[in-house]
């Protein structure tokens, strides 16, 4: 029989009434708030997501490849919407937006009514808001605000809040730049965290200092510091109290008529586990992370056994339990009225015990990391060439390649610590948004050089292509047989805001070519030959990228100098000639004897670099401008890597630790210096335009080093692999640069690309330290550059990528290249960090072939070079080709474009790093002051850009300022934001030079030394006309 509705209802008030009449459910009163001079325990709800590690992130959100790795996050989110309906006290937090985003877009309208008044209510709250929790060694900070805009834009849309919290739990050391920038900066109140050296962890309990006010730049002082919380044993919870299924921890049994009632017991432990942390914590507020990677799976286990804590703990009274966040927290600290320690620099190098430093990373997978940094800087370009050609609403955008990049931040992602398969999954997802970025950029440009960008433009008739393994010299478009009329028009596109002149190389068939700029007047071009190295490379990778071998195979370097405008492009055009294109370049090969006593100078400009004729090495460095002359060595190394087979006794917990080098370890056990096989042989390739010096090292390390004539910096390719792991020995590969500077240990690495750090070997300003490693642990994340300096000069190395670094003996800089090992480190990836590349049925060791570059400069004068030309390794030059047929381009297409105004570009201290077109039509801007406080005595000044210049052709109707992640008002942000009482700061505070409001009328804006200033701008419908 069929139960009608009411019938329905009858019967389920029946069965109520006489369940009430027997049940003894119990009512567990959940509800309390912090309670004045008593200990209380702020209980806080998480879970870690990784965003890829053991499994991809689509594997982590489904749940799927099980034998991997547990953990669906899936599972999680919607496990945890019915679990906190349940009680309105209790209370999550959530992270990770690239998963919750996947969830969010699945979810009925009614489910994301009940979430959003979950978030409304402060049951739910997303902490750090970020796509991922990005790790703080290996990114840029480009990146960084990139992949938190994209999260804390999307809160504000859906959910109208802003995150308030930092919450960087996992990451394997911690930045300076994170506390400023992506904390201060962002809007954040507090930031929570863990791994630090185990040292400073021991120093920081006896002092109860592991809660602080984090000071992390030297030029904004008081006004960018945060409330820091470091967690003192891990973000788990205290022995005894993981309540996920199958962890062991002891429920709470308080029903009296079963066996193993435990009430009292329960409540013992918690009190004295509080108790125990209390007395290492400031203030009568300590905090308990109650979860663990991807746990919540089944959210009841967790709460349950929490409601029966918070009520029965309370009715103890010994001390106060309660459903808390950080939020909560943070503002019970600030409450308390404390002072506390001020902590400056960062938490970098990392060691979690004895020999056990985590600093392997910083190199760990260097291809990847050079795919990451390489599309991080297209990216910047390709949103540059969306605003100028309007936003799609059906075409291609860049969106696609702004997920993968922002996934790609995730702490075991761009670090290298993830296993092969993710690894591979994160690097196609950047490919695919790569091809639908070029895609944009290839229409976007044909717009511009057919002057339809004004008007509009989705169909233009100019057909672009792109190179991205120029790097490796292939290049099809550019690989074109001119000799029968044909031109190639190679567009040159500058993402910089000021003009820039370099030299471009592009891969020819042919020499028999010539080069013409966008007047149409014919320029000096060179041609090199492409190394025997190069071309190997170029076969097996082709062969891996495509599935076959190319067809034709070019013979030359083609070499031009190009003049763009600030974010513009110019035009050149390469012709068939018939003769070589000034192929006066002088080939000449040296191959070093014992006889040969002669001093090699090279370098066709200012710089000379001086090699010895008997040894082929480097030997001196001079510039004739500026009178510099020194000794200069460059040589290569490796350490082999510790195997753990000989174990240690850890001194934080006594147990027996077997530790071996790994994707996240660099524990060496000696250092090789790699000499070369046989005769040292080396060919000088000399031009008008640049000198090569190419060096075969061994049989798997060549370089090439050049020196451009309007350069006064050396450029070294290096091509290090496959690295030979034959006798079973792991291999991390070292290049060293020396000189005879007396620099007294000390040296600067910069932090996340934004300020520098000094770094002194063997010490650290916190603590004592106890030196057991003496190489891995003075390593230290490398991203902009590293460099050291005397009473007389200074010398400077830029990278191309994220690597790790160091001074072990002073006047010599140090960069690991590349790593190969045959042993895991047993930090969890469970797989070693052996990169191979399989074709057909060949597999070798992944070869890498990247960049750094060099320079000494007078002391007190590097800055300019690091500062200026490390934004051009971020954002190099943008080729796109067509060919032409005939000699009309120059009648139907622009030749030449600025997006600012002819006259005008950016002053030399300040980058624009974000130009965006939002879906709402309104336009992001960023700029950013290049120098810190006393870097440079003429850049380190506050700079004043002018809006109306730099977008001439556009009407601003209205500019608002917002925080750095885009997200709130600046000016309402620094309402909120909480003073920090700090420790002997009652001295007069210095002020803190920043930039004045923009004028509505005027529309410039200052920028103070090291300042980042974010914009909304809403343009005018109409375009201006001058």
């Amino acid at each position: 029989m069929a139960i009608t509705p009411f019938r329905l209802c009858s019967l389920v008030l029946f069965l109520s009434c006489a369940f009430v009449a027997e049940s003894k459910f119990m009512v567990y009163k959940t509800g309390q708030s912090v309670v004045p001079g008593k200990l209380n325990v702020h209980l806080v709800p998480h879970t870690h997501n990784d965003v890829g590690w053991r499994k991809t992130v689509d594997q982590y959100y489904v749940g799927s490849n099980y034998t991997a790795d547990e953990g669906c996050v899936e599972n999680i989110l919607d496990s945890l919407i019915p679990a906190l309906l349940a009680d309105k006290n209790r209370r999550f937090i959530y992270v990770e937006q690239a998963f919750f985003q996947r969830w969010w877009r699945d979810q009925s309208e009614i489910v994301q009514n009940i979430v959003k008044q979950l978030v409304s209510s402060g049951q739910l709250e997303f902490i750090n808001g970020g796509m991922c929790m990005h790790d703080e060694a290996a990114t840029n900070y480009i990146d960084m605000i990139d992949q938190t805009t994209l999260g804390h834009r999307f809160i504000k849309e859906e959910f109208g809040v802003t995150p308030r919290i930092g919450w960087q739990i996992d990451p394997f050391g911690h930045s300076a730049v994170q506390a400023y920038l992506l904390g201060a900066e962002v809007g954040f109140d507090s930031l929570f965290f863990w791994r630090i050296d185990y040292q400073d962890v021991a120093k920081r309990k006896k002092e109860k200092n592991l809660e602080v006010v984090w000071q992390g730049s030297k030029s904004f002082g008081s006004s960018a510091q945060i409330f820091a919380s470091v967690f003192p044993e891990s973000y788990a919870p205290p022995t005894g109290f993981n309540f996920e299924i199958n962890y062991g921890s002891p429920i709470v049994q308080d029903d009296i008529n079963l066996f193993d009632y435990n009430v009292q017991e329960r409540v013992n432990d918690f009190v004295s586990a509080a108790i125990s942390q209390a007395n290492i914590t400031r203030t009568n507020h300590i905090m308990w992370t109650m979860g663990m990677d991807f746990m919540y799976q089944y959210a009841t286990t967790w709460f349950r056994q929490m409601d029966k804590l918070i009520h029965y703990v309370n009715q103890d009274g010994r001390v106060n339990a309660l459903y808390s966040t950080p939020s909560i927290y943070t503002d019970a600290k600030y409450a308390a009225n404390e002072s506390w320690p001020l902590k400056t620099d960062d938490f970098f190098p990392y060691a979690n015990t004895l020999n056990t430093y985590w600093t392997g990373y910083f190199t760990s997978r260097p291809a990847l990391k050079g795919y990451i940094r390489m599309l991080s800087g297209y990216y910047l370009a390709a949103r540059q060439l969306e605003f100028f050609n309007g936003r799609s609403k059906t075409g291609p955008k860049t969106d696609t390649l702004a997920d993968a990049l922002a996934v790609a931040q995730h702490h075991d992602a761009v670090t290298g610590t993830e296993q092969q398969h993710v690894a591979d999954d994160y690097a196609k997802r950047l490919s695919i948004g790569y091809k639908e970025a070029e895609e944009l950029v290839a229409t976007s440009l044909a717009c511009m050089v057919e002057s339809a960008s004004k008007t509009g433009c989705r169909n233009p008739a100019t057909k672009f292509q792109q190179c991205p393994l120029m790097n490796i010299s292939y290049c099809p478009p550019s690989e074109i047989d001119l000799s029968r009329g044909k031109n190639l028009v190679v567009v040159v596109y500058n993402s910089l805001g000021w003009k820039r002149d370099d030299v471009i190389r592009i891969p020819v068939i042919n020499g028999n070519v010539t080069v013409k700029d966008p007047s149409g007047k014919e320029i000096e071009s060179q041609l090199l030959p492409i190394a025997n190295a190069s071309l190997g490379i170029r076969s097996f990778s082709t062969m891996a990228y495509l599935g076959k071998s190319p067809s034709v195979a070019p013979k030359y370097w083609l070499a031009f100098s190009a003049s763009v405008p600030p974010l513009g492009f110019s035009t050149y055009i390469v012709s068939g000639a018939k003769s070589s294109a000034s192929a006066s370049v002088r080939q000449t090969f040296y191959r070093s004897e014992r006889s040969q006593n002669k001093t090699i100078e090279v370098g066709p400009g200012n710089l000379k670099l001086n090699y010895s004729g008997n040894e082929g090495k480097l030997t001196n460095y001079a510039n004739i401008r500026n009178s510099i002359k020194a000794f200069l060595e460059q040589s290569y190394s490796f350490y082999s890597a510790n195997d753990g087979t000989e174990p240690f006794i850890s001194p934080t917990d006594g147990t027996e630790v077997f530790q071996p080098s790994g994707a996240y370890i660099f524990r060496p056990n000696g250092t090789h210096p790699i000499k070369s096989e046989g005769q040292v042989s080396f060919t000088v390739l000399r031009g008008s335009l640049l000198d090569e010096v190419h060096h075969r090292i061994n049989s798997w390390i060549y370089q090439i080093t050049r020196l451009y004539r309007d350069k006064e910096h050396a450029e070294v390719e290096f091509i290090v692999g496959s690295i030979p792991i034959d006798d079973m020995i792991g291999k991390e590969v070292v290049t060293r640069i020396t000189t005879t500077m007396k620099s007294n240990k000390t040296f600067y690495t910069d932090s996340n690309g934004r300020d520098f750090i000094k770094r002194i070997r063997d010490y650290r300003s916190d603590w004592d330290l106890e030196v057991n490693q003496p190489v891995a642990g003075n390593y230290y994340p490398i991203n902009l550059g590293i460099y050291t300096k005397d009473n007389r000069t200074e010398l400077s190395v830029l990278v191309d990528r994220p690597v790790g670094g160091s001074s072990i003996v002073d006047g010599q800089l140090e960069l690991m290249l590349h790593r190969r090992l045959v042993t895991e480190d047993d930090k969890g990836v469970r797989e070693g960090l052996n990169e191979t590349v399989c074709v057909v049925d060949k597999c070798e060791g992944l070869t890498i072939q990247g960049k750094y570059y060099l320079r000494i400069d007078p002391l007190g004068e590097g800055a300019k070079w690091r500062r200026s030309y490390g934004q051009e390794i971020y954002s190099p030059l943008l080729l796109a080709f067509s060919e032409q047929d005939g000699d009309n381009w120059a009648n139907s297409h622009l030749p030449s474009f600025s997006g600012m105004d002819p006259s005008y570009m950016l002053p030399d201290n300040i980058a624009m790093i974000t130009l965006q077109e939002l879906d709402e039509g309104k336009v992001l801007l960023r700029l950013a002051h290049l120098y810190e406080i006393g870097e440079d005595k003429d850049l380190s000044v506050m700079a004043s850009v002018e809006l109306k210049k730099v977008f001439p052709e556009k009407k601003i109707i209205k500019i608002t300022e917002m925080s750095l992640s885009a997200n709130q008002e600046k000016a309402e942000m620094e309402k909120k934001r909480l003073v920090w009482k700090v420790e002997g700061s009652a001295e007069k505070k210095s002020r803190v030079l920043r930039g004045g409001p923009v004028h509505p009328e005027k529309l410039v804006v200052e920028l103070a030394p090291m300042e980042i200033r974010t914009f909304i701008i809403n343009f005018s419908r109409k375009q201006v006309h001058h």
